[in-house]
């Protein structure tokens, strides 16, 4: 019943919200704003959801509105996508993760050797079997 109560108060919320052309700027500064505004406790996370879209109930105080385009964002890196590149953010997940997997068990980072610029070999991440589909690592 309480459930059944919430979700109807949650619809009028979204509801109410103009939908707005915002750019992927104006919503990166709304999450700056949200979170110099959070408790220290709260972490940033709370903003993605499940599908890596953003909350923008927790956002329409900085925003005044609801983007008429989907934005998502990295739950590792806290990096925002256009909805065109939502793949990205996923992806940057995956290899986040496995980088962290990586670390955790041989206490080294999986860097290509003397690549100046420190690129994350995939083949070091494969070899502990951390990305499983090569065909969708094709970003590495």
């Amino acid at each position: 019943m309480w459930k059944r109560k919430q979700n109807k108060e949650q619809s009028r919320k979204d509801d109410s919200l103009e939908i707005k052309d915002l750019s992927i700027d104006e919503v990166r500064k709304a999450i700056h704003m949200y979170a110099d505004h959070k408790s220290g406790e709260i972490p940033l996370s709370v903003l993605i959801k499940s599908d890596l879209t953003l909350d923008y109930q927790l956002l329409a105080p900085y925003l005044h509105g609801t983007p008429k385009q989907r934005y998502y964002m990295s739950r590792e890196t806290y990096e925002l996508f256009t909805e065109e590149n939502q793949q990205l953010a996923h992806d940057l997940d995956r290899v986040q993760q496995a980088v962290d997997q990586y670390m955790q068990q041989t206490q080294e980072p999986p860097i290509i050797e003397g690549d100046p610029y420190k690129k994350i070999s995939y083949f070091m991440l494969e070899s502990l079997g951390l990305l499983s589909d090569p065909q969708k690592e094709t970003f590495i």
